[in-house]
């Protein structure tokens, strides 16, 4: 009788042990990338967006002092070049005696004269030009480098939302190992399961706290990189909300940004400009001066005027023209070529949203709800006694695994997106730039 009495007692625990943890696992949430704030953040601090948070980076940008002083040096070149070359004075004496040969000054003759080099073949028009050119082009560069540090600010903000939403997932991974080691060490008391059972428990528990503790730095740090863009504080949350939307995924995208091209625009211009200057350099310069001659000897006064050009006889600048004229031809096959490839990008890219959007879709649709109904089905059964703890465990692994999959999906969503926006030049209009095609 004692036998039937000992199994009894143990059916009686073990449904108490099913139903203790049945009872902890449905406590987790389940969509946990919409759960609450990670413990720690304000629930007064303001809620920031990404439009937000590209006004804050773009107001305060640390680069602007130095593309200003640029701006101002390219404004002093395009001066510089519209100034006209300089008149010489010069003096001469002429006839001096040798030594002991007599007077040493009563027959010198000295001369006094203005020489002006006059430009030929328009080189003060052409050397404009081109110091406009390289300004324009100074600009150009400055300007896609604000696009870049949107972009990484959009990229911090993504990363910001990932982070997040993984630490949600390392908080239900670790409250369902504290729950799942609670339940096998009462096991391992009552003599129900064997002593390994629970120091695999222990090792589960330890390694969660630490994923735990890992995810936390990650989503702190993820929040302090994106503060850092406008050299402020983490003083700010993020919507989950903004994570989840793949809104994106459907508008359709313009053509590759016109400021993009205008780099290679300015450096056609800078060659083409620089033909100029070449073609005028080829063109020989005059050199006309005027003077007074006065003869100690008498001391006469005469008028002197003189002139010179060099023969173009050897050097005609043509090799400097062609080279110009090349670094044009070369800037506007790498117009053509960028071109295409970015919009060849901008396509790929479209797609991919597209593809990451509905598969996130699908996830939410179809793998979460099957994977929820798993763990349903596998706590009925461990119930009824016919799963085991691990069955209960993986079911619920799975589940966070299937969340964890969709996360890294629409985060690799976000980045996609802003890679598309800078292709585009979407936030152009914050700095103040024009975006044409």
């Amino acid at each position: 009788m004692k036998t039937p009495n000992t199994g009894l007692a143990g059916s009686c625990a073990r449904v108490a042990a099913v139903s203790a943890l049945a009872l902890s696992l449905a406590t987790l949430p389940s969509h946990p990338i919409l759960a609450q704030e990670p413990a720690g953040a304000t629930a007064r601090a303001p809620t920031l967006s990404l439009e937000q948070a590209l006004a804050r980076a773009a107001s305060v940008d640390p680069t602007l002092p130095g593309q200003d002083a640029r701006a101002r040096a390219g404004d002093a070149a395009v001066r510089q070049a519209d100034v006209r070359p300089n008149p010489t004075l010069g003096l001469m004496v002429e006839n001096l005696p040798t030594l002991g040969g007599g007077d040493l000054m009563g027959r010198t003759e000295t001369t006094l004269s203005y020489e002006q080099r006059i430009e030929r073949g328009g080189d003060r028009p052409a050397r404009v030009d081109l110091a406009r050119g390289e300004s324009a082009l100074v600009q150009a560069e400055a300007a896609i480098r604000r696009l870049d540090r949107l972009e990484q600010v959009q990229r911090a903000w993504a990363e910001a939302l990932g982070a997040q939403a993984d630490l949600e997932i390392a908080r239900d991974r670790l409250a369902l190992a504290e729950r799942f080691q609670t339940e096998v060490q009462r096991r391992v008391d009552m003599a129900r399961d064997p002593l390994f059972a629970g120091a695999r428990a222990e090792a589960e528990l330890a390694q969660a706290q630490i994923d735990f503790d890992q995810a936390g730095i990650q989503a702190r740090l993820a929040r302090a990189t994106l503060g850092r863009f406008w050299i402020g504080t983490s003083d700010f949350t993020l919507d989950p909300a903004d994570f989840e939307d793949t809104r994106a995924a459907r508008d359709i995208a313009g053509k590759a940004a016109g400021i993009d091209l205008a780099v290679l625009t300015a450096q056609r211009d800078v060659a083409q400009a620089r033909v100029r200057v070449e073609q005028a350099r080829a063109t020989p310069d005059a050199t006309v001066s005027v003077g007074v001659r006065h003869v100690r000897e008498g001391q006469d006064l005469g008028l002197v005027v003189g002139g010179s050009i060099p023969l173009g006889r050897y050097d005609r600048n043509e090799a400097a023209i062609d080279r110009a004229r090349f670094d044009g031809l070369a800037a506007e096959a790498d117009m053509a070529a960028l071109r295409d490839e970015r919009e060849r990008e901008i396509a790929r890219l479209q797609v991919v949203l597209a593809s990451r959007a509905l598969e996130a879709r699908r996830i939410a649709d179809e793998t979460l709800p099957q994977a929820e109904r798993a763990v349903v089905l596998v706590r009925d059964g461990f119930n009824r006694g016919g799963f085991t703890y691990n069955d209960v465990i993986t079911a619920q692994t799975a589940l966070l695994a299937t969340r964890a999959r969709r996360v890294a999906v629409l985060k690799q969503f976000h980045l996609d997106r802003a890679r598309l926006d800078r292709l585009t030049g979407a936030h152009a209009d914050l700095l103040g730039l024009e975006n044409r095609p």
